[in-house]
């Protein structure tokens, strides 16, 4: 779509969000759409809220005026369930369950995946953010091109994730490498053999997580899995093998290539805007800042991909959105909708600065995250990584350059690279 042009409605934002002029750049589309057709229905059927208020409404009202599909629905919303496993495991995540169950689910894992956990790995993501600028030093020392997303943002999540689930470094990079195929066959436009692809993908992911729960069962060890596999004596209620394996497969789609996206994109935010690398060199509550208007400025998740379905007839803008109709969330159109955030293109960790993770000063919420009960469950570990990260590249690197301009994957779902080569400035 010529974005120049007033046109009076888009046939189907998720087929434009996939063209190659908005994998390049998808925010002129992006605010075309928020302010000509904010409650969109695409070719599908399927709508796309794109303005703060509603997208911010939707989520808190989860539960409410939306509800995820019920197991005798899936096929209506995935045809193709079944037979894929990947469709299956992802109905089966936290993220597509309502209460009761999902408050049960979500308060069986948050009673080991805790604020405290997750602190005491700080140092553990510190040592291995240490290694991994090492690792890189001597090239980009050399005046050599070094890929920043595979030797950097890529391998920081997968690290993490490994000392998290009391796995072998080795394991963890064997698993993530059938991650983007799964990615993809999630998509509501993927085809055939990309599903088979994830399918297959996800039947190792199951098979492995299997094995390491019996092995946790048998050795435990201080990690999330062995704890959530132990005894609670003052808890009765536990999760099943197939709760517990289908969690593990949802946290590691959810914070993987999301996390190496927002270290990339904060990385080129680093490059972009100079003048704003102060706040990576003072306290943490600088630090803080910068990142969550990397969050604000690029979502790694363009849309939500869980199907919320209308519990009755809504309007919203004019349009009325019927009962039973799927509808989806264009987070990265509300964050940079200039009735939540003043002048939203410009990168400016100020708005966030000395507030609550994820609110501007004006009392404004970041989305990337999500609202409402299906708030990010490793929102704060994502955030634990970049805040590790970017002052340590800033100070190690600080004539940090691009090399070449990086690649994106062809993705209208996830806004992610393949490449970002960096290099050291030559008068540095």
């Amino acid at each position: 779509m010529d974005v120049q042009e007033t046109k009076a409605a888009c046939r189907d934002a998720f087929a434009e969000l996939a063209s190659p002029a908005c994998i390049h750049d998808p925010y002129p589309f992006m605010r075309w759409l928020r302010e000509h057709d904010p409650v969109h229905r695409a070719a599908s059927g399927l709508f796309l809220l794109s303005r703060h208020a509603d997208i911010f409404w939707a989520l808190k009202a989860t539960g409410d005026a939306f509800r995820g599909p019920a197991p005798g629905e899936l096929a209506r919303y995935f045809p193709r369930a079944a037979t894929s496993l990947s469709l299956n495991l992802l109905a089966s995540t936290l993220a597509m369950k309502e209460p009761p169950t999902h408050t049960r689910l979500r308060r069986l894992i948050s009673r080991d995946f805790t604020m405290r956990q997750i602190d005491n790995l700080r140092p553990s993501i510190a040592r291995i953010v240490a290694a991994r600028l090492d690792g890189m030093a001597p090239a980009l020392e050399r005046g050599e091109a070094v890929d920043l997303h595979w030797g950097f943002a890529l391998a920081l999540p997968m690290l993490v994730f490994a000392e998290l689930f009391g796995m072998p470094q080795d394991d963890m990079f064997g698993l993530a490498a059938g991650i983007g195929a799964i990615l993809e066959g999630l998509s509501p436009h993927a085809s055939d053999p990309q599903l088979a692809a994830a399918d297959a993908a996800s039947a190792r992911v199951q098979a492995y997580f299997g094995d390491l729960i019996q092995r946790k069962r048998t050795d435990p060890r201080n990690d999330i899995v062995s704890m959530v596999v132990g005894a609670h004596d003052d808890d009765a209620d536990t999760l099943s093998d197939a709760e517990l394996i289908s969690m593990l497969w949802g946290m590691l789609l959810g914070g993987f290539a999301t996390t190496a996206a927002t270290i990339d994109h904060a990385v080129l935010a680093m490059l972009a805007y100079p003048e704003q690398r102060h706040w990576l060199q003072g306290d943490a509550v600088g630090v803080k800042a910068f990142v969550e208007e990397v969050l604000r400025c690029d979502a790694p998740a363009m849309f939500s991909s869980i199907p919320r379905i209308a519990q009755r007839d809504i309007e919203l803008g004019g349009v009325v959105i019927p009962k039973n109709a799927d509808v989806r969330v264009l987070i990265a159109a509300g964050n940079r909708d200039p009735d939540a955030f003043a002048d939203p293109d410009r990168f400016n960790p100020a708005r966030f600065y000395g507030t609550t993770p994820g609110m501007s000063t004006d009392g404004k919420i970041m989305l990337s995250f999500g609202h409402g009960i299906h708030f990010c469950l490793g929102a704060q570990l994502a955030r634990v990584q970049l805040a590790e990260s970017l002052p340590r590249i800033q100070a190690r690197f600080p004539t940090l350059a691009l090399a070449e301009q990086p690649t994106r994957e062809p993705s209208a779902f996830l806004r992610t690279f393949r490449a970002l080569p960096v290099r050291l400035h030559k008068g540095g």
